[in-house]
């Protein structure tokens, strides 16, 4: 005999994932691409060694796109271990600005394979930097998915 679905069993989980290698950060870094943010959705607090971002994430993830349609979700990325940020290409005075995630990237330094900078490669040639003492970046997911205003998934030219 088979057992009726339940609704749980359609349910998908919101993402709560770390990174603390280079290969864990090319998967979080996948599911961040064409995730949109403005600079006042950015924060960095250097007394907690913290640089984090309030992110429209495009849910790459999701399987069930064919049936609902395409979906973005409010998610947090962030950074720790942060001694310092730099930007460049990112006018911090304009705030109504959308930038918009590429990749985010780790070079670690010459002396090991902890320490080194994350940079976020943004659209229109701008990045943000940051100086990391050990690798650590998190992303999850903080509001239920909504349908993408777009309503289909951001186009690369493939």
């Amino acid at each position: 005999m088979t057992e009726d679905a339940k609704f749980e069993d359609g349910r998908e989980a919101p993402l709560n994932l770390g990174a603390f290698d280079a290969e864990d950060l090319e998967v979080l870094s996948s599911l961040a691409q064409d995730a949109v943010f403005t600079i006042t959705d950015m924060a960095w607090r250097p007394q907690e060694r913290r640089l984090a971002f309030l992110v429209n994430r495009f849910r790459w993830e999701d399987e069930g796109r064919q049936r609902h349609g395409a979906e973005r979700v409010r998610s947090v990325l962030v950074i720790d271990n942060v001694l310092g940020v730099a930007s460049q290409g990112i006018d911090r005075g304009d705030t109504g600005t959308i930038l918009s995630v590429l990749s985010i990237g780790f070079e670690p330094d010459a002396a090991d394979d902890v320490s080194g900078y994350i940079t976020l490669t943004l659209a229109g040639d701008g990045a943000v930097k940051a100086r990391i003492e050990a690798l650590e970046v998190s992303l999850r997911d903080v509001t239920r998915p909504y349908r993408a205003p777009a309503g289909k998934a951001p186009d690369h030219g493939a």
